[in-house]
């Protein structure tokens, strides 16, 4: 008998001890957390900097050079720096917008894949607001209004040419992806249009060279080739019936971004708003007074 007590003693401490070590009845379930809210779309200045690409190869735009003077900006992953008006307006917009700023150079028909890809946050680079463009890229409102000029040899035959009738049949050429070469090279009668160029400087020493009779640009470039190449004559026909015929979307330089991005577009757009076309000259005027080939 006392051993049968002893079994039943044991098993009720173990039913006993079983009790204590399950788990407690379970509280009701909290309620799942919900899904977190989509994070805001990162702004593409997040990281504090403001990627510009350009050529680093486009006086009075931009430029190449060896050090810091006039206030240049380091080129990333090289030992020069970069200047010109394009860096000066790059500069302006950082510093409104509260960031740092970082140069790329690109070869110009990179700038847009750069900019389709994320690559940059945005192009500076004297990119005129074309059509075509718009169709790859979004622009800010104009950040330049540069009017198309020719360029020719003070000694050559269409230096006393008044308008683009006056350049029928001249050999001809301009820089390769641009209204210059697309659009007015064109409209010269007879011309025998040769190869595009690569860069601005390729397209001035063809003219110096004596390999074609003329280049179309736009007036700062041409002011600045005068400066290097004092044989260069100057041709605008701008105000007559007889001028290049572009429309103004055409001559009006702004800054490239990739499309969608509007937050950056605006952010940009609200600096531009600041300044006047007084002000693109001015700054323009101070580009070319220092640009390299003025020394």
């Amino acid at each position: 008998m006392r051993k049968i007590l002893c079994i039943l003693l044991a098993l009720v401490l173990a039913l006993s001890l079983a009790a204590c070590s399950a788990a407690p009845a379970a509280e009701p379930a909290a309620p799942a957390a919900e899904p977190a809210a989509p994070a805001a779309a990162s702004s593409s200045l997040a990281d504090g900097v403001l990627t510009v690409a350009m050529e680093c190869a486009y006086a009075p735009y931009n430029w190449t050079q060896p050090d810091d003077s006039n206030g240049a900006t380091p080129i990333k992953d090289s030992p020069d720096y970069a200047y010109g008006y394009d860096v000066m307006m790059a500069q302006r917009i950082a510093e409104a917008l509260g960031v740092k700023l970082e140069i790329v150079k690109l070869d110009w028909d990179s700038l847009v894949p750069a900019v389709q890809s994320g690559t940059v946050d945005c192009v500076i680079a004297g990119q005129s607001i074309t059509s075509d463009r718009l169709q790859m890229v979004d622009f800010t409102s104009p950040y330049y209004y540069a009017s198309i000029v020719a360029l020719v040899n003070s000694d050559g035959q269409y230096a006393a040419a008044t308008g683009v009738s006056g350049l029928a049949g001249a050999t001809c050429t301009s820089q390769i992806n641009t209204v210059w070469y697309d659009v007015c090279l064109p409209q010269i009668e007879s011309a025998n249009i040769l190869p595009a160029q690569e860069s601005a400087p390729a397209m001035l020493v063809a003219l110096s060279s004596g390999r074609c009779d003329l280049v179309v640009t736009d007036m700062p470039t041409a002011m600045a080739a005068c400066v290097a190449y004092p044989n260069f004559t100057l041709l605008n026909f701008s105000g007559s019936a007889d001028d290049f015929k572009v429309s103004d979307e055409e001559i009006n330089i702004g800054v490239s971004l990739q499309k969608g991005n509007t937050e950056l577009l605006e952010a940009i757009n609200g600096v531009l708003a600041t300044m006047t076309v007084d002000d693109f000259t001015a700054m323009m005027d101070q580009a070319i007074a220092v640009q390299p080939l003025s020394e």
